[in-house]
């Protein structure tokens, strides 16, 4: 047998295994890695969350990807070199981050590398109706498994749009394992720069599970702390939000795009919710002067409601505990608000579940995927058929 598939096989066949999970998602702070210990498959799995660190982007590896994420002009000769540049980067970042913690890259069975996702295009945002759903992420898989001798687990989207679906969200496949409950409605919710939730039904029918995208996050809370008060480049805290008026017209002129109007589940992403987003919305309202912690706390009001009245078309939804993870976790205005809004709901912190931190739960996601790509025979989720995702890429 080739030595490749050898090594491969041998992987898939161990009870156990250490999967280094990494995750960069919109909002461009750096390089989640959750390392993770799994046992088993499918429902079957144990996940364990060893260590987890976030490697920062310094200001010029965050300025170089900014200018090609979510822009529909960019060159792309700078597309094609970042697509080499970024996996190396998060090569390095991998190997440094393991001398840290003291293990050796051997020890590492996967890594599994979700990427930098360069331009999200479902049919619903590209609206060119004789095309497929498209996604694209950055960080080749060969570059990483090469530079950190690690096999590499990848390019995870494009099964999913490959079966006519939308790339998005992935969590469920992972939500559905970690979390399911029988007797329990869950809603597993990720707010990061794009929001998106999983609902687990009580009953643990799989046909019934379903995730979507809300709309933003944080995604443009981060512009409005960045365009009114840089150097500052999010609201810690939600500081700032706590300190300002929600402006009305603001948040119906928000909250007016048919994106709210349409079912879910959908998706979206940075490509739509931007700052020509923003202008789009000033010119419904070229005579109003709102002042800059007015912008941020009425921002984080639309991220707030937009989540809840998604959550609240779930149908015939009875009491439900809710799990959020992702930064807008942090915000406590945000988390207020979101209480307030689903007064049917009881939050419960994902730490008193499982070993998993909610900073982690993306990056864990990843490093769940890649073993299921390699060890389990997939499983389908709602609409969906029965999945495994990820592309290997040997050492």
């Amino acid at each position: 047998m080739n030595k490749n598939l050898q090594q491969l096989y041998s992987i898939a066949e161990k009870p156990k295994k250490l999967i280094l999970g990494l995750m960069s998602g919109t909002s461009l702070d750096g390089l989640d890695m959750a390392l993770c210990r799994i046992e088993g498959t499918g429902l079957q799995s144990s996940i364990e969350l060893l260590k987890f660190y976030t490697y920062p982007y310094s200001s010029p590896q965050k300025h170089r990807l900014k200018e090609v994420v979510s822009q529909e002009d960019v060159s792309l000769q700078d597309v094609t070199i970042l697509h080499a540049w970024l996996a190396e980067l998060h090569a390095r970042f991998v190997l440094e981050t393991l001398e840290q913690w003291g293990i050796d890259p051997t020890e590492i069975d996967l890594l599994a590398s979700h990427g930098q996702t360069v331009y999200h295009a479902p049919q619903r945002l590209h609206n060119l109706l004789t095309l497929p759903n498209a996604t694209l992420q950055l960080g080749d898989g060969d570059h990483l498994a090469v530079k950190t001798g690690i096999l590499t687990i990848s390019d995870f989207r494009q099964k999913h749009m490959a079966t006519g679906l939308e790339g998005a969200p992935l969590a469920p496949y992972a939500d559905y394992m970690l979390f399911s409950k029988r007797g329990i409605n869950r809603i597993l919710l990720n707010i990061g720069g794009i929001a998106n939730f999983t609902y687990l039904p009580a009953s643990l029918a799989p046909q019934e599970v379903f995730a979507t995208d809300t709309g933003p996050g944080n995604c443009l809370i981060d512009w409005a702390m960045q365009h009114f008060f840089s150097p500052q480049t999010y609201d810690r805290g939600g500081s700032i939000a706590q300190q300002g008026t929600v402006n009305k017209l603001l948040l119906d002129a928000l909250k007016s795009h048919l994106f709210f109007t349409e079912n879910l589940p959908k998706t979206t992403g940075a490509e739509l919710f931007n700052k020509k987003y923003i202008a789009q919305v000033q010119k419904q309202l070229p005579d109003i002067n709102i002042p800059p912690e007015d912008w941020v706390t009425t921002l984080t009001r639309f991220t707030a409601e937009t989540i809840a009245e998604a959550i609240l078309r779930i149908p015939d939804i009875p009491q439900a505990e809710v799990i959020v993870s992702g930064g807008g976790y942090h915000n406590v205005c945000l988390m207020g608000w979101l209480e307030e809004l689903l007064p049917h709901c009881v939050f419960v912190d994902m730490e008193s579940l499982s070993s998993i931190v909610p900073d982690a739960k993306e990056a864990v996601l990843m490093a769940v995927l890649a073993n299921e790509c390699v060890a389990g025979e997939g499983y389908a989720l709602g609409e969906a058929p029965a999945l495994t995702m990820g592309k290997v890429s040997f050492a």
